[in-house]
């Protein structure tokens, strides 16, 4: 009995001893995960949970360096998509309910220097290209501190600068939609019906004072950078004016307006609505040799002069959220002086709930009307119904009912009578 008691004594000591240890080893491993977690780059949006609703990083100086910090993240997603098509021009193929091809991202993320970052993405699988290929990069510049510390500073408290071959920043809705397998920022599974998205090499100056912020900026007008040409391609110009106030815990209100503005471009046009070559997530829509990548989207192109404005609205209170387009576009032909002018509007009401706002409900209604040419208007809508949940901050799971329809185009032309509609489900992974 003494015998037992003592050796009893002993395994409860141990078993003491082993618990206390396994409760440090636990408590060591939450602190290491909880810093690898919280060791974010200065100024940078995060690629998770956390990034969604924000548009402009938001800025600060309040930074230090340890030297050269790499951060390697990346993006895969893949859908599976069961769509009906019919045209009133011709009989259009069935659509298979099937997988789409996966997409993936790669990215690089250097901090160089205090206040001076640099991202480079590239796409190793797209649905228009499945190799592996560069989107574009940029230089960040939040600090002049490598010229001598503290050059500038009052001015750089409140100026950021970008340069490179870049996603050009017109309005905001570029900041909630998919980029390639980047799909954790948009609540729906397709982008925009008339998809504003450039990469063009250039430069973008910010300023921030408070809730404000304005931003002006150029580009060379290329898409694919070459220096050979006719001397047709002119540079373009882009601004944007907004305000950004977080007024409670509960509610903050947005308001931006967006202006680019593109001279001649007598190659391919202009790409502010054609520069995305990542392609559409309706595969194969509306399109009878079921080749098109920009399928279901309105992609208008000038060869001469183009502008374009948009305003953006966004209102978050609590969970419930609105983000909204108001946007047009005219520009001309390459020797037509006709102007032609295309409308886009799109308002989205999204439904946030759960500890961690993890699931979500929502809408979105799109619409465009335009002149397809000097004697034809045309009009085109597009309805989507989603539903998501973020498995863990990195994982989310879309579903997307969507149904489009195309008016008055021309009779024999494919769209004429165009509607396609159905469901789509999207696992979109993102680090």
């Amino acid at each position: 009995m003494k015998n037992l008691i003592k050796y009893s004594g002993i395994a409860l000591l141990m078993a003491m001893g082993f618990q206390v240890q396994a409760q440090e080893v636990e408590v060591q491993e939450e602190e290491q995960t909880k810093t690898i977690w919280d060791r974010e780059l200065p100024n940078f949006r995060a690629p998770d949970q956390r990034g969604i609703n924000e548009f402009e990083p938001t800025k600060d100086t309040e930074t230090s360096f340890d030297g050269v910090q790499v951060r390697i993240g990346g993006a895969s997603t893949i859908q599976f998509q069961s769509l009906d098509q019919e045209s009133d021009a011709i009989a259009l193929p069935d659509l298979e309910g099937n997988f789409n091809l996966p997409t993936a991202n790669l990215d690089l993320d250097v901090l160089l220097y205090d206040g001076v970052r640099m991202h480079l993405r590239t796409y190793l699988s797209s649905q228009h290209h499945t190799e592996a290929y560069v989107k574009g990069g940029y230089i960040q510049i939040d600090k002049l501190d490598f010229i001598s510390e503290g050059f500038a500073a009052g001015l750089m408290d409140h100026m950021r600068i970008r340069i490179g071959h870049m996603e050009n920043n017109y309005g905001d809705a570029h900041f909630r939609r998919t980029d390639n397998a980047m799909a954790l920022y948009n609540p729906f599974v397709g982008n925009y019906l008339m998809d504003s998205f450039t990469t063009e090499v250039g430069a973008e100056v910010y300023m921030f004072n408070g809730p404000w912020l304005g931003m002006v900026g150029f580009t060379n007008g290329k898409l694919n950078q070459s220096t050979s040409g006719d001397g047709e391609t002119d540079p373009s110009f882009l601004a944007k004016l907004g305000y950004d106030n977080q007024f409670s815990d509960d509610f903050r209100f947005r308001l931006t307006g967006s202006l680019f503005y593109s001279g001649h471009n007598y190659g391919r046009g202009n790409y502010l609505y054609t520069g995305d070559r990542a392609g559409t997530r309706y595969y194969n829509v509306m399109n009878e040799e079921g080749g098109d990548f920009r399928a279901g989207r309105i992609s208008p192109s000038f060869k001469n002069e183009m502008t374009s404005f948009m305003i953006n609205p966004f209102i978050k209170y609590g969970g419930l959220e609105f983000f909204g387009i108001i946007e047009t576009i005219s520009g001309q032909n390459k020797d037509d002086n006709d102007t032609r002018t295309y409308n886009h509007y799109a308002g989205e009401l999204i439904y946030r709930f759960g500890a961690e706002e993890d699931f979500y409900l929502g809408g979105r209604y799109s619409t465009v009307d335009g002149e397809l040419d000097s004697t034809t208007d045309i009009s085109v809508n597009r309805f989507q119904l989603g539903a998501g949940w973020f498995m863990t901050k990195n994982i989310l799971a879309k579903l997307e009912y969507v149904t489009q329809d195309y008016n008055d185009y021309p009779v024999g032309n494919v769209l004429n009578g165009g509607n396609f509609n159905g469901i789509t489900l999207e696992a979109a992974i993102s680090f």
